[in-house]
């Protein structure tokens, strides 16, 4: 009885143990079905072109983690580049840099053959590109990629930003993953404290051979493949890579660039970027007068090296602002340099920084540039901006200056009033006099045989006396000597009106004036001496600014045709035979660059009111010379897609929806797309029936209902000013004819493919 209830209490306990048991995988089992169906409902849901290409890049990255063997990176062509999974999956990637459903697109690449040839080495680079040039005498030829050839390189990019990616310097911004434009401006803006001078350096090398050596060897150190070589070798001898130090603009996405481009420029400037961290730590180590304290600016680990040069004299103390500090931020090819302390110092770095591009990375400098003071109003120029120093406003200054701007206005409010009263005047005693002249007691005066007195005796009764007025106002204007007036409105109001009012009128107008003008041209210092001492006792902080180039925006306006000389909005011929939205997506486009270039800064607000009063009035103006309407007709028939060029109020909320994931992701992954050149098209003719025609882009087949003629407006070397226009697109691409459907071209117009996705050899 004992051992069966012993028995029976095993059993119950061994049941409840099962129960238990039971419990848990029923549990496991809930937990499993419910993470399986969240990630049926994430697969149902649809991705963005951002996410598709992170997914794709995250398949090549593991296969590429595979070849990690001994500290480094094995057999990546035969392993890796040459699988036509990877094949697949750049191919995948070109047709999301076109705006292409991959679902859909027309894919009769085999991938299978591509990757065999590769793997053999018998993979032909020249019978897989065509070249385009220049008509002339002087011909420059552009070598570019078909579409086989761009999946390879396409896939070589990938493998290489995998590779690389987790060990480029900070100092590096361009085409990088979470970096770009803005993150460069915003660290020279914010991070980059108290500079003395500044500087930026030029570079100007078209690759060769023996830069093509060096790059290789570079990349020995961590990639094992002598076929990778040796295709990068063969795209260098067909001319394919157009790689070029200073030759233009970086990361706009124009065909020239060439897709390995950017990578392989960060790999080569990489070794700069580290030559610039050893220099800056010797310069701010090796500093005679030292200070430990200090205001907090230089880091522990600047101290301990210090430190140790000073024998750990740590009593060793002097002027906290006398030790040097050296910054550096680099954008592609365009690098800027900034240091704190004596000129000696920033001309022996920049000395040093010279020699190791010019000996070691065998680039050419131009040595010509200038350390300039950061204290004043000089600037200098780095990625489209000007880079200058500032003394930030306390709010008492500013609100001296906000009550300068009032009373200024208020002056020019009643000197406006002053001129249009004296104007009237004048104008009143002009009629007055001229009625009291009769046409015969002035006839004397004139010519009978001038050929005005002849034409004038044929006309009609009355009409006469217009000519002999004119002629008595001109005799008139002679005797009050008003020669060099500007205009008969200054005339009546300077000579007529002033001199007859009251002589204490007029003297306290002028006195008024004078007093304004005094003020306004005050010094802010003799002012603040005004305020109580807890205001005028605060201490000047001087800020880097970052500002946008106005006059250089205005004069790529004014060459691309949106206005005038003067700076008035005008039509632009070359988009009136184009359809109402592709106009306003032209238009829009051309907001939208500005929006994501300039929007880091300082002088913003002008940018907006060039958007809002040039832009936007070129636009309308277009429209109304289209349909030979007046403006108002226009602006209240197009209301609706007028709205889709963001006013002044607007463009805050337009750089709200800009600032997504094209914006704020990979900027190697996107690239072209931010920062892409603005094309200017004007319309070829419709596509006939005998000779039909498909859109250009890669990855279309859809059919091209018109042709289209690419305008390059102007070829600009490097450094300029980047404005979001395509100031450097090669010239043998000027005039030339594309076909693009109707989605591609507003795509094309509103920066969401870049030129690197048309096929310029799609029409023969």
């Amino acid at each position: 009885m004992g051992q069966a209830s012993v028995g029976h209490s095993t059993l119950s306990a061994a049941d409840d143990v099962d129960d238990k048991g039971t419990q848990k995988m029923a549990l496991a089992k809930n937990l499993a079905s419910l993470i399986e169906e969240s990630s049926d409902f994430d697969e149902k849901k649809p991705k963005s072109r951002m996410e598709l290409k992170r997914s794709y890049e995250f398949r090549i990255k593991k296969r590429v983690k595979e070849q990690y063997v001994n500290g480094k990176f094995q057999d990546l062509m035969k392993k890796v580049i040459a699988n036509p999974k990877t094949l697949q999956d750049s191919y995948n990637s070109i047709m999301l840099n076109s705006n292409v459903d991959i679902t859909v697109s027309n894919n009769r690449l085999s991938f299978e053959s591509m990757a065999e040839k590769l793997c053999n080495g018998n993979f032909d680079i020249k019978a897989n590109t065509f070249s385009i040039s220049t008509k002339g005498a002087r011909k420059e030829v552009l070598v570019l990629p078909n579409l086989i050839l761009k999946v390879v390189q396409e896939a070589i990019r990938i493998v290489l930003e995998i590779i690389y990616r987790p060990f480029f310097s900070k100092i590096s911004h361009g085409c990088r993953s979470g970096r770009g434009h803005s993150t460069a401006l915003r660290y020279i803006s914010k991070e980059i404290s108290n500079p003395d001078w500044w500087f930026t350096l030029i570079l100007d090398k078209k690759v060769d051979a023996c830069v093509l050596t060096e790059l290789i060897l570079v990349m020995e150190d961590r990639i094992e493949d002598p076929q990778l070589y040796d295709i990068l070798r063969r795209m260098f001898d067909a001319q394919i890579l157009n790689l070029e130090f200073g030759g233009f603009p970086k990361g706009h996405g124009l065909p020239q660039e060439g897709i390995l481009a950017p990578i392989l420029m960060n790999i080569y400037l990489d070794l700069l970027d580290r030559e610039c961290y050893r220099l800056s730590m010797r310069y701010e180590a090796i500093n005679p007068n030292f200070h430990v304290g200090g205001d907090g600016s230089d880091s522990k680990l600047r101290s301990w090296f210090r430190r140790q040069l000073k024998d750990s004299d740590p009593n060793h103390i002097v002027d906290s602002k006398s030790g040097p500090r050296v910054h550096a931020c680099r954008f592609m090819d365009e690098m800027f340099f900034a240091v704190s302390g004596s000129k000696e110092i920033a001309q022996a770095f920049k000395s040093d920084i010279v020699n190791y591009l010019q000996n070691s990375l065998y680039l050419n400098v131009d040595n010509r540039t200038e350390i300039l003071p950061c204290e004043g109003h000089v600037g200098v120029c780095f990625l489209g901006t000007l880079v200058r120093r500032q003394v930030k406003e306390s709010p008492a200054v500013k609100a001296i200056h906000k009550l300068k701007d009032k009373v200024k206005l208020f002056a020019l409010q009643k000197q406006e009033a002053w001129d249009a009263g004296t104007v009237r005047i004048g104008k009143k005693w002009l009629a007055h006099g001229l009625k009291k002249v009769k046409e015969s007691e002035i006839k004397h005066l004139a010519n009978s045989d001038s050929t005005l007195c002849q034409i004038s005796s044929f006309r009609k009764a009355g009409m006469q006396t217009d000519h002999w007025y004119k002629f008595l106002l001109k005799v008139w204007m002679q005797d009050v000597e008003a020669k060099a007036a500007e205009s008969e409105e200054l005339i009546l109001s300077k000579f007529i009106a002033e001199p007859a009012l009251p002589q204490e009128l007029r003297e306290s107008f002028y006195e008024f004036q004078k007093h304004v003008e005094e003020y306004v041209s005050s010094e802010t210092a003799a002012a603040l001496s005004l305020l109580p001492n807890s205001c005028s006792s605060a201490k000047s902080v001087t800020i880097t600014e970052i500002v946008a180039p106005v006059s250089a925006i205005k004069k790529r306006l004014f060459r691309y045709g949106l206005i005038t000389s003067e700076g008035h909005p005008r039509t632009n011929s070359l988009l009136i035979l184009q359809n109402d939205s592709q106009i306003i997506d032209w238009f829009s486009g051309v907001v939208r660059r500005w929006l994501t270039w300039y929007r880091e800064c300082d002088n913003f607000s002008e940018i907006k009111l060039l958007i809002s009063n040039e832009v936007r009035k070129s636009c309308i103006r277009t429209l109304a010379a289209k349909y030979r309407i007046h403006e108002s007709e226009i602006g209240k028939r197009f209301d609706s897609e007028l709205s889709r060029i963001p006013s002044t109020q607007e463009i805050e909320h337009e750089m709200a929806d800009e600032t997504s994931e094209a914006f704020t992701g990979n900027d190697a992954l996107i690239y072209g797309f931010p920062y892409n050149g603005l094309c200017l098209l004007s319309l070829a003719r419709m596509v006939s029936q005998s000779r039909p025609c498909n859109c250009f882009v890669f990855g279309c087949s859809e059919a091209a209902p018109s042709v289209y003629t690419l305008h390059v407006m102007e070829r600009q070397r490097f450094p300029g000013w980047k404005t979001g226009f395509s100031s450097c697109i090669h010239p043998s691409l000027n005039k030339r004819r594309i076909g693009l459907c109707i989605q591609h071209l507003k795509d094309l117009y509103l920066g969401r493919i870049s030129l690197q996705s048309v096929d310029f050899n799609a029409w023969k």
